[in-house]
């Protein structure tokens, strides 16, 4: 893989919790502008690895570097103001809050109003807010939530949570977004949206993307590659085709019956 294509690295990434090692030893890259698909059984790591990959936890050893910069360690706000968005296997809305206003809550690194400035919303704060709602709106188009925009996202239905989750994602304008779960908990015609929506932000908006997934059909529906993890180790790594037809992959994750 040439270097100049490579967004994101991970070098011999370590994570324990007292005795109980989560992630070992773990290598691979993550080219511009690619897919790509974190698959294992439960408690294989998946969720640690986006939890280190986006700064909520530090890991015990290794590297990870995003464009060329070592980011081990950095915090989570950091990580988004360097252009690294995620969303939540358990969805982290603000769920009194409606979507237009949790999407313009992912706008808030942009922000560069001082305090006073905001508070009488006067010249420079107003130019501001005027900036960042339109970015919002534009969000709110691309993943056609005009019909909900002043919903309180609390009384929407998963499906479509899950999609404000993606907006706010979008609003932090990220370069890659790391998505832990995103199809889970959703029904067939949920999950045929949510597919078009992550396509389409790969393709239109010019996003890399990872994502952690158990329905094998959107993992090779949709990923470039795929990366198969089993006790917090890389068991295998390749096209989606590849992996799904891997013996090992089929006897510690898939089964044998699972065509």
């Amino acid at each position: 893989m040439a270097q100049e294509e490579v967004i994101l690295t991970v070098n011999n990434l370590s994570l324990s919790f007292g005795g109980v090692k989560a992630l070992i030893d773990l290598d691979f890259a993550v080219k511009k502008g690619e897919i790509l698909a974190i698959v294992g059984p439960n408690g294989a790591g998946k969720t640690s690895l986006i939890n280190c990959i986006s700064g909520f936890y530090r890991p015990n050893s290794g590297a990870i570097c995003f464009e060329g910069r070592d980011v081990t360690g950095l915090r989570a706000y950091k990580l988004a103001e360097l252009g690294i968005a995620r969303t939540f296997q358990n969805i982290a809305l603000f769920t009194e809050m409606t979507v237009l206003d949790n999407l313009l809550a992912g706008r808030h690194i942009h922000f560069r109003t001082d305090f006073m400035s905001g508070a009488i919303f006067l010249g420079r704060a107003r130019r501001e807010e005027v900036k960042h709602r339109k970015i919002v709106e534009e969000i709110i188009e691309f993943l056609d939530l005009a019909p909900i925009r002043k919903k309180i996202v609390g009384t929407l239905p998963y499906g479509l949570r899950k999609r404000v989750e993606l907006g706010r994602a979008l609003a932090l304008n990220p370069k890659l977004i790391l998505l832990d779960e995103p199809m889970a908990g959703m029904n067939i015609e949920e999950k045929e949206e949510m597919v078009k929506f992550i396509l389409d932000t790969r393709d239109g908006k010019g996003c890399t993307m990872v994502f952690v997934e158990h329905d094998m059909g959107v993992v090779i529906d949709i990923s470039d590659r795929t990366i198969v993890l089993d006790f917090g180790q890389k068991i295998a790594e390749g096209l989606p085709e590849e992996v799904v037809n891997n013996p090992h992959v089929i006897k510690v994750y898939l089964g044998e019956d699972h065509e």
